[in-house]
């Protein structure tokens, strides 16, 4: 091991003594140390009751470490917001299950050992934690260096015949995958951020084209990271887990990284722009989010 690397190891050993000197980040590597074995180890039915406590866990880790980094977090910005963000994440999941419910991508086993209200009231916990580990890891993204660099590039200049545009033709996705879902179903994964992006321009909310016309890149790609980064975390989490979730992708059923076929983690990157969109369509007042 040469210098440079004895330097990373000590910054990275510094940052977790950091990270366990705060609280939240404390408990965060706690939840995760807890329940990611039990989720794993355990017999019978367990992920219902400890995907939330393992994904909080996450969520409180990651704050702490963009904290650690930065000096400032989500939850020490606004802690109305960080508990509003769960809040909004469950209902906003449930539209990619209605959508799932004629696409038929995926498909929980284990699901029959619930009545319809168990089912409900345990999925909404779960799918409470989407929307706040993305735009967390999408922020600890943006406190690494090289994102700087993604401020000046090229610049998508603002046309009034844009936004008409993007909105039909996130119109003509949802109709097609809807139509013909065996064809069009990876559309679930960018017609609603074709839909909402001109929505919130018009409506004066934020928007990506704001950051896109000033060649700035930042949000963009950070929050396809670390949607993609949370991607690999819920597929691995959800291999050894039960109940769990099996894909039914036509055309890219191969060369599988945990039960996600290969092809299908592209589908993140597009995903954190239509949380991105979500978000902001419901919550107008975004200025405690960096990204």
């Amino acid at each position: 091991m040469d210098h440079s690397d004895w330097s990373v190891a000590e910054r990275g050993q510094n940052l977790l003594r950091t990270v366990l000197q705060i609280p939240h980040g404390l408990w965060g590597m706690i939840l995760i140390a807890v329940f990611w074995p039990l989720n794993w180890l355990l017999p019978g039915l367990r992920t219902a009751y400890l995907f939330f406590p393992l994904w909080l866990g996450y969520v409180l880790t990651v704050d702490a470490l963009v904290l650690a980094r930065t000096g400032t977090s989500l939850l020490t910005r606004s802690r109305r917001d960080f508990v509003l963000l769960f809040v909004l994440s469950a209902p906003t999941w449930w539209i990619f299950e209605i959508i799932n419910s004629r696409t038929q991508n995926w498909e929980y086993l284990g699901r029959g050992h619930f009545t319809g209200l168990e089912y409900f009231i345990l999925c909404s916990l779960s799918f409470s934690t989407v929307m706040p580990a993305v735009f967390e890891t999408a922020e600890l993204v943006q406190t690494f260096s090289w994102t700087g660099r993604l401020s000046s590039g090229p610049r998508i200049l603002r046309s009034p015949q844009a936004p008409p545009v993007l909105f039909v033709s996130g119109l003509m996705m949802l109709a097609a995958l809807w139509t013909w879902p065996r064809y069009f179903y990876p559309f679930v994964w960018l017609s609603l951020a074709f839909l909402l992006e001109p929505v919130n321009l018009w409506s004066g909310r934020r928007h990506l084209l704001e950051h896109l016309r000033h060649g700035d890149w930042r949000v963009v790609i950070s929050l396809s990271l670390g949607s993609l980064i949370c991607g690999f975390f819920w597929e691995m989490w959800n291999y050894h887990s039960y109940p769990k979730w099996v894909y039914h992708t036509p055309g890219v059923e191969f060369l599988h990284i945990f039960e996600m076929p290969l092809l299908g983690y592209g589908g993140y990157l597009p995903f954190a722009w239509e949380l991105y969109g979500l978000r902001n369509l419901a919550w107008r007042n975004t200025h405690s989010f960096r990204v």
